[in-house]
């Protein structure tokens, strides 16, 4: 009896081991797949497969087999509410990527408004009717710049969004310029996609370049990097270049943020690469806002690993973030001072985008103020670099 009684002890041992192998290897495994995003195969063989083998191991105690079952349905659950956990730790520091500027701060005809306010002595659109006005457009960037056109120079009672005031950021704005329901776009150059839009639209733009700026890079403010070359630049976006330490810096891995297809900030990008390939960028690190890219990289996980790019005006003018910094590109830091006598490596045009045969007469007549004193002096006033 007693030899009975070791014997059934040792198999209940034995049991308890063998089921506690099952627990800790399944759990393992089920960590690491729900760890690297893949949930559906843990629910898979979490809640399905794994159980099956303990019935293998005991199946006559049926009372122990769905004691173990309901503890493993328990470690199971635990399991998912600690990486559910985790998810919404990740998304409470990830930001949100809509666009940062805010256009009510920069809106025509508004005493409280941050724009450059003039009174144009040379133009006075007040007169004309709604169909004769020209519908202007423009990115982000320099909506604060387009939006001091139409404060000094449109009838006071134009506002934003209303067919002849527009705000649809590039991608849109490119769009709306091809198909003809825009006159002016305020930006930088369109995208070779673009330009096949509006061949195809029958549409030819017409440049015309109305001021300077800087295309910069910049990284969270705790990165010691404050300089790099444009070699390393387009090495980092290419994916030769990966950890920080490979140009000075941490022992970090680098993670290269872009933007969105098609607007101008990705556009510029591809323009500033040439022929160096680019880094096909993932769901985490393509984001839509330029307003939230500067964010992303200012709060990424709390970590200082990132890195973006932007333009010059837009995040010390606008975004004003104290967490990301400007690098300098070849030691030449991104100042208007240095965009003015050409000494950052890399600064693009600011054109006023219009249509090839636009029979409205304004079209012109307010392009070319733009490049009058008048209209120079709200570039320059605004933040941007002009072309006298």
């Amino acid at each position: 009896m007693n030899k009975d009684k070791k014997i059934t002890a040792l198999k209940i041992v034995l049991t308890i081991l063998m089921i506690g192998v099952c627990y800790i290897g399944g759990m393992l495994i089920l960590l690491l797949l729900s760890l690297n995003g893949f949930w559906a195969i843990t629910i898979i063989f979490g809640v399905l497969i794994l159980p099956l083998i303990i019935p293998f191991i005991w199946l006559k105690k049926r009372k122990v087999y769905a004691l173990s079952y309901l503890s493993y349905l328990l470690c199971f659950a635990l399991l998912a509410g600690t990486q559910t956990a985790i998810d919404k730790y990740d998304q409470s520091i990830t930001i949100n990527t809509a666009p940062a500027i805010n256009v009510n701060e920069y809106l025509p005809f508004k005493e409280d408004s941050k724009i450059v306010k003039i009174q144009s002595q040379t133009l006075d659109f007040s007169s004309l009717d709604r169909s004769s006005l020209p519908i202007i457009d423009g990115a982000a960037a320099v909506f604060p710049v387009y939006s001091a056109f139409v404060n000094a120079t449109y009838p006071d009672t134009t506002e934003i969004y209303d067919g002849i005031f527009e705000y649809n950021n590039t991608v849109e704005g490119y769009k709306k310029l091809a198909e003809k329901e825009t006159d002016i776009f305020v930006g930088a150059g369109p995208s070779k996609e673009q330009l096949a839009y509006a061949e195809n639209q029958k549409t030819t733009f017409k440049y015309t370049q109305i001021g300077w700026e800087a295309f910069v890079f910049f990284v969270n403010k705790d990165n010691p990097i404050d300089s790099l070359t444009v070699d390393q630049i387009k090495k980092i976006y290419s994916g030769e270049i990966t950890n920080w330490r490979e140009v000075g810096g941490k022992n970090e891995n680098i993670v290269p943020y872009q933007r969105n297809e098609g607007s101008g900030s990705q556009s510029m990008l591809i323009r500033f690469m040439g022929d160096a390939p680019i880094l096909p960028p993932t769901t985490e690190t393509q984001v839509d806002g330029m307003g939230g890219i500067i964010e992303t990289v200012a709060n990424f996980k709390n970590k200082s690993n990132s890195i973006g790019f932007s333009f010059r005006f837009y995040v010390e003018g606008i975004i004003k973030n104290p967490d990301v910094k400007m690098i300098a590109i070849n030691g030449i830091k991104p100042t208007a001072e240095n965009v003015k006598n050409s000494t950052y490596p890399i600064i693009t045009p600011l054109y006023a985008m219009s249509r090839e045969g636009n029979e409205k007469e304004s079209v012109e007549t307010l392009i070319n103020w733009m490049l009058s004193a008048e209209g120079q002096f709200i570039i320059e006033q605004t933040g941007y670099v002009g072309i006298n």
